[in-house]
């Protein structure tokens, strides 16, 4: 694997951390169905959204068009009140396995290849680029989400506020 390669393989891990260390906070079934108003999505719809993304643009990521026949995007955005945590969390580690699996298989020579989605034709690269932007977008509303639902016994993900001197880095960052 290239480093490029790998820097995008880390990048993506990373993102699906900020939900995991999200989701050890949450542990209530309702934590995934809260909503603060009626045109807002919980965090299991999110899940939900991105499982189908994932799903359907990683699945023969190089011979067919990201955007699956078979894919449901609409249905991702609909609230399914029988759905608990471990429903959710299910959806997420399958959606996370397909994309980085399929990421982790990727060679220099794929880089330059084109793909589809929607019938727009993409590099390789913008693909990848693309899919990172779209997952980093809707992990930081779950994570939103959360915190708001937590409010004082949340805890950080990142460095607290008034600690960067203090702040020691990992491999994680």
């Amino acid at each position: 694997m290239t480093p490029f390669l790998e820097s995008l393989l880390f990048r993506f891990e990373a993102v699906k951390s900020l939900g995991d260390r999200t989701f050890q906070q949450m542990t209530s079934d309702e934590a995934f169905r809260w909503t603060p108003d009626s045109e807002s999505n919980c965090i299991g719809v999110l899940i939900q959204h991105l499982h189908g993304n994932m799903l359907s643009r990683w699945t023969d990521f190089l011979t067919s068009d990201g955007n699956k026949e078979w894919r449901d995007r609409d249905g991702e955005f609909t609230f399914r009140p029988e759905r608990t945590r471990e429903d959710y969390l299910r959806l997420w580690e399958e959606g996370w396995r397909v994309t980085l699996n399929t990421i982790g298989g990727l060679k220099n020579e794929d880089l330059e290849k084109e793909v589809t989605v929607r019938g727009q034709p993409l590099t390789v690269i913008d693909a990848l680029h693309r899919q990172l932007s779209h997952y980093s977008y809707h992990v930081g509303q779950i994570v939103v989400l959360a915190k708001i639902q937590k409010l004082a016994d949340w805890q950080t993900l990142s460095i607290p506020k008034g600690k960067s001197k203090d702040y020691v880095p990992t491999k994680q960052d």
